[in-house]
Protein backbone atom coordinates (compact mmCIF):
# COMPACT_ATOMS: atom_id res chain seq x y z
CA UNK A 1 0.00 0.00 0.00
CA UNK A 2 1.35 3.39 -0.95
CA UNK A 3 1.14 5.61 2.13
CA UNK A 4 2.64 8.54 0.22
CA UNK A 5 -0.41 8.88 -2.00
CA UNK A 6 -1.88 12.37 -1.72
CA UNK A 7 -5.61 12.93 -1.40
CA UNK A 8 -7.12 14.83 -4.28
CA UNK A 9 -8.38 18.24 -3.13
CA UNK A 10 -12.02 19.15 -3.71
CA UNK A 11 -13.53 22.62 -3.86
CA UNK A 12 -15.55 24.05 -0.97
CA UNK A 13 -19.06 24.83 -2.16
CA UNK A 14 -19.63 28.48 -3.07
CA UNK A 15 -15.97 29.31 -2.38
CA UNK A 16 -14.04 29.10 -5.69
CA UNK A 17 -10.33 28.62 -5.30
CA UNK A 18 -10.58 27.24 -1.76
CA UNK A 19 -9.75 23.57 -1.38
CA UNK A 20 -9.93 21.05 1.44
CA UNK A 21 -9.29 17.35 1.68
CA UNK A 22 -12.33 15.03 1.36
CA UNK A 23 -12.23 14.20 5.09
CA UNK A 24 -12.30 17.89 5.96
CA UNK A 25 -15.29 18.39 3.68
CA UNK A 26 -17.06 15.50 5.43
CA UNK A 27 -16.35 17.02 8.83
CA UNK A 28 -17.72 20.37 7.68
CA UNK A 29 -20.98 18.73 6.60
CA UNK A 30 -21.23 16.72 9.83
CA UNK A 31 -20.61 19.77 12.01
CA UNK A 32 -23.21 21.75 10.08
CA UNK A 33 -25.85 19.03 10.54
CA UNK A 34 -24.98 18.74 14.24
CA UNK A 35 -25.16 22.51 14.75
CA UNK A 36 -28.47 22.88 12.89
CA UNK A 37 -29.97 19.91 14.72
CA UNK A 38 -29.19 21.22 18.20
CA UNK A 39 -30.24 24.74 17.28
CA UNK A 40 -33.63 23.58 15.99
CA UNK A 41 -33.99 21.16 18.90
CA UNK A 42 -33.37 23.95 21.43
CA UNK A 43 -35.95 26.23 19.82
CA UNK A 44 -38.58 23.49 19.56
CA UNK A 45 -38.04 22.46 23.19
CA UNK A 46 -38.64 26.06 24.28
CA UNK A 47 -41.72 26.26 22.06
CA UNK A 48 -43.01 22.96 23.42
CA UNK A 49 -42.46 24.14 27.01
CA UNK A 50 -44.40 27.34 26.25
CA UNK A 51 -47.29 25.31 24.81
CA UNK A 52 -47.26 23.04 27.86
CA UNK A 53 -47.40 26.10 30.12
CA UNK A 54 -50.33 27.47 28.12
CA UNK A 55 -52.34 24.26 28.41
CA UNK A 56 -51.59 24.14 32.14
CA UNK A 57 -52.87 27.70 32.57
CA UNK A 58 -56.02 26.84 30.61
CA UNK A 59 -56.39 23.66 32.67
CA UNK A 60 -57.34 21.66 29.57
CA UNK A 61 -58.78 18.16 30.22
CA UNK A 62 -56.71 15.00 30.01
CA UNK A 63 -58.51 13.88 26.85
CA UNK A 64 -56.80 16.73 24.99
CA UNK A 65 -53.46 15.07 25.72
CA UNK A 66 -54.56 11.89 23.94
CA UNK A 67 -55.93 13.85 20.97
CA UNK A 68 -52.71 15.85 20.62
CA UNK A 69 -50.65 12.66 20.76
CA UNK A 70 -52.71 11.00 18.02
CA UNK A 71 -52.52 14.04 15.71
CA UNK A 72 -48.79 14.46 16.25
CA UNK A 73 -48.30 10.75 15.59
CA UNK A 74 -50.04 11.13 12.25
CA UNK A 75 -47.79 14.07 11.38
CA UNK A 76 -44.71 12.09 12.38
CA UNK A 77 -45.58 9.10 10.25
CA UNK A 78 -47.06 10.71 7.16
CA UNK A 79 -46.06 14.37 6.92
CA UNK A 80 -42.55 14.74 8.37
CA UNK A 81 -40.91 12.24 5.96
CA UNK A 82 -42.52 13.99 2.97
CA UNK A 83 -41.50 17.51 4.01
CA UNK A 84 -38.10 16.86 5.57
CA UNK A 85 -36.22 18.18 2.54
CA UNK A 86 -38.08 21.48 2.29
CA UNK A 87 -38.82 24.52 4.41
CA UNK A 88 -42.25 23.01 5.12
CA UNK A 89 -40.43 20.42 7.20
CA UNK A 90 -39.53 23.07 9.76
CA UNK A 91 -43.18 24.13 10.04
CA UNK A 92 -44.14 20.48 10.50
CA UNK A 93 -41.56 20.05 13.27
CA UNK A 94 -43.05 23.02 15.14
CA UNK A 95 -46.55 21.59 14.63
CA UNK A 96 -45.49 18.22 16.07
CA UNK A 97 -43.59 19.65 19.04
CA UNK A 98 -46.28 22.24 19.74
CA UNK A 99 -49.00 19.58 19.83
CA UNK A 100 -46.96 17.28 22.05
CA UNK A 101 -46.12 20.18 24.36
CA UNK A 102 -49.76 21.27 24.59
CA UNK A 103 -50.79 17.69 25.31
CA UNK A 104 -48.14 17.43 28.02
CA UNK A 105 -49.80 20.18 30.08
CA UNK A 106 -52.66 18.02 31.44
CA UNK A 107 -50.18 15.26 32.31
CA UNK A 108 -47.97 17.62 34.31
CA UNK A 109 -51.04 19.13 36.01
CA UNK A 110 -52.12 15.64 37.03
CA UNK A 111 -48.83 15.12 38.87
CA UNK A 112 -48.75 18.62 40.35
CA UNK A 113 -52.29 18.36 41.71
CA UNK A 114 -52.55 14.64 42.35
CA UNK A 115 -49.39 14.10 44.38
CA UNK A 116 -48.39 15.74 47.64
CA UNK A 117 -44.83 16.08 46.30
CA UNK A 118 -45.92 16.71 42.72
CA UNK A 119 -43.55 19.66 42.10
CA UNK A 120 -40.59 17.57 43.27
CA UNK A 121 -41.57 14.68 40.99
CA UNK A 122 -41.86 16.93 37.94
CA UNK A 123 -38.62 18.76 38.75
CA UNK A 124 -36.73 15.51 39.31
CA UNK A 125 -38.04 13.99 36.07
CA UNK A 126 -37.06 17.13 34.18
CA UNK A 127 -33.61 17.23 35.76
CA UNK A 128 -32.96 13.54 35.10
CA UNK A 129 -34.12 13.86 31.50
CA UNK A 130 -31.82 16.82 30.86
CA UNK A 131 -28.85 15.17 32.57
CA UNK A 132 -29.30 11.88 30.71
CA UNK A 133 -29.67 13.62 27.35
CA UNK A 134 -26.61 15.82 27.84
CA UNK A 135 -24.51 12.94 29.17
CA UNK A 136 -25.39 10.55 26.35
CA UNK A 137 -24.99 13.25 23.70
CA UNK A 138 -21.55 14.29 24.96
CA UNK A 139 -20.45 10.65 25.08
CA UNK A 140 -21.64 9.97 21.52
CA UNK A 141 -20.05 13.14 20.13
CA UNK A 142 -16.70 12.73 21.88
CA UNK A 143 -16.32 9.00 21.43
CA UNK A 144 -17.56 9.12 17.80
CA UNK A 145 -18.59 5.49 18.20
CA UNK A 146 -20.78 3.86 15.60
CA UNK A 147 -24.11 2.89 17.19
CA UNK A 148 -25.76 1.82 13.94
CA UNK A 149 -25.81 -1.79 15.16
CA UNK A 150 -28.54 -0.74 17.60
CA UNK A 151 -30.95 0.28 14.83
CA UNK A 152 -32.79 -3.03 14.43
CA UNK A 153 -33.03 -3.65 18.16
CA UNK A 154 -34.39 -0.15 18.82
CA UNK A 155 -36.95 -0.38 16.01
CA UNK A 156 -38.22 -3.73 17.27
CA UNK A 157 -38.23 -2.64 20.90
CA UNK A 158 -40.10 0.59 20.20
CA UNK A 159 -42.69 -1.25 18.13
CA UNK A 160 -43.20 -3.80 20.91
CA UNK A 161 -43.50 -1.09 23.57
CA UNK A 162 -45.99 0.79 21.39
CA UNK A 163 -48.17 -2.30 20.88
CA UNK A 164 -48.10 -3.05 24.61
CA UNK A 165 -49.10 0.57 25.31
CA UNK A 166 -52.10 0.22 23.00
CA UNK A 167 -53.08 -2.99 24.78
CA UNK A 168 -52.80 -1.22 28.13
CA UNK A 169 -54.98 1.63 26.85
CA UNK A 170 -57.66 -0.79 25.64
CA UNK A 171 -57.59 -2.63 28.98
CA UNK A 172 -58.05 0.65 30.85
CA UNK A 173 -61.24 1.36 28.86
CA UNK A 174 -62.69 -1.85 30.30
CA UNK A 175 -61.62 -0.92 33.83
CA UNK A 176 -58.74 -3.39 33.89
CA UNK A 177 -55.73 -1.98 35.74
CA UNK A 178 -52.38 -3.58 34.91
CA UNK A 179 -49.97 -1.51 36.99
CA UNK A 180 -46.99 -3.92 36.73
CA UNK A 181 -47.30 -3.89 32.93
CA UNK A 182 -47.57 -0.10 32.88
CA UNK A 183 -44.37 0.20 34.93
CA UNK A 184 -42.58 -2.30 32.70
CA UNK A 185 -43.59 -0.33 29.60
CA UNK A 186 -42.37 2.93 31.13
CA UNK A 187 -39.04 1.36 32.06
CA UNK A 188 -38.78 -0.13 28.58
CA UNK A 189 -39.48 3.22 26.93
CA UNK A 190 -36.92 4.97 29.16
CA UNK A 191 -34.18 2.51 28.21
CA UNK A 192 -35.13 2.55 24.53
CA UNK A 193 -35.08 6.35 24.42
CA UNK A 194 -31.60 6.37 25.94
CA UNK A 195 -30.51 4.00 23.20
CA UNK A 196 -32.22 6.15 20.56
CA UNK A 197 -30.37 9.27 21.74
CA UNK A 198 -27.06 7.43 21.39
CA UNK A 199 -28.04 5.99 18.03
CA UNK A 200 -29.27 9.24 16.48
CA UNK A 201 -26.36 11.33 17.77
CA UNK A 202 -23.92 8.69 16.54
CA UNK A 203 -25.56 8.75 13.11
CA UNK A 204 -25.08 12.52 12.89
CA UNK A 205 -21.47 12.43 14.09
CA UNK A 206 -20.50 9.61 11.73
CA UNK A 207 -22.30 11.01 8.68
CA UNK A 208 -25.15 8.51 8.62
CA UNK A 209 -27.78 11.24 9.10
CA UNK A 210 -27.51 14.38 6.98
CA UNK A 211 -31.06 15.72 7.41
CA UNK A 212 -31.22 17.90 10.51
CA UNK A 213 -35.04 18.02 10.45
CA UNK A 214 -35.34 14.24 10.79
CA UNK A 215 -32.57 14.23 13.40
CA UNK A 216 -34.32 16.95 15.41
CA UNK A 217 -37.64 15.11 15.41
CA UNK A 218 -36.01 11.87 16.53
CA UNK A 219 -34.14 13.53 19.39
CA UNK A 220 -37.21 15.53 20.47
CA UNK A 221 -39.39 12.40 20.59
CA UNK A 222 -36.66 10.64 22.57
CA UNK A 223 -36.56 13.46 25.14
CA UNK A 224 -40.36 13.64 25.32
CA UNK A 225 -40.84 9.91 25.89
CA UNK A 226 -37.95 9.76 28.36
CA UNK A 227 -39.48 12.57 30.41
CA UNK A 228 -42.99 11.07 30.49
CA UNK A 229 -41.60 7.62 31.34
CA UNK A 230 -39.57 9.02 34.22
CA UNK A 231 -42.64 10.91 35.45
CA UNK A 232 -44.60 7.66 35.65
CA UNK A 233 -41.79 5.75 37.37
CA UNK A 234 -41.09 8.50 39.89
CA UNK A 235 -44.81 8.95 40.56
CA UNK A 236 -45.18 5.26 41.30
CA UNK A 237 -42.15 5.28 43.57
CA UNK A 238 -43.55 8.28 45.43
CA UNK A 239 -46.86 6.54 46.05
CA UNK A 240 -45.10 3.53 47.52
CA UNK A 241 -42.86 5.44 49.94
Amino acid sequence: MNYDRKLQPIPVRNQPGVYVEPRSESLLVTNKVLRNTYLLLSVTLLFSAAMAGLSMMLNVPYGVSLACSLISMGLLWFVVPRTANSVNGIYTVFAVTGLLGFGLGPVINMYLKGFANGPQIVTMALGLTGSIFVGLSVYAIRSRRDFSFMGGFLAGGIMLAFVLSLGLLVASFFGIQLQPLALAISAMFALLMCGLILYQTGEIVNGGETNYILATVTLYVSIYNLFTSLLHLLGFASNND
